[in-house]
């Protein structure tokens, strides 16, 4: 019974996989964090990437920097020349794009993340 659980549960995981890997794995339109990231750090991961956003104090007011990196390792664990970052406003427009942006790392970069899985 365990065998056919485990068999059925990898059976669903392969196709959920499949499925996602061929639509955004964010969809900017239901990404509503802004008012989080106004006050903490939010982190998330898409299948080998490894992202988070946060609030960044600058000269000019505040901005939004998003830093992405690969598994397996935590964002203090994770050395800086293996971390990308990108600024953008700290606004709903800005969290929008942000969104794209991690979309559009994560189709360019998919081998970094695949291989990433496997380290």
């Amino acid at each position: 019974m365990k065998l056919i659980f485990k068999l059925l549960l990898m059976a669903v995981w392969q196709a959920t996989l499949a499925v996602c890997r061929g639509i955004e794995m964010i969809d900017k339109d239901k990404f509503h964090v802004l008012n989080y990231i106004k006050k903490e750090e939010y982190t998330g991961s898409m299948d080998g990437m490894r992202y988070m956003l946060k609030k960044k104090e600058k000269e000019d007011g505040s901005g939004l920097e998003v830093i992405i990196w690969p598994e397996p390792y935590c964002f203090a664990k994770t050395p800086e020349e293996k971390k990308q970052r990108r600024e953008f406003a700290l606004s709903a427009d800005g969290v929008r794009e942000a969104a794209d942006y991690l979309n559009a790392v994560y189709q360019e970069q998919k081998e970094v993340w695949e291989r990433a899985k496997w380290e």
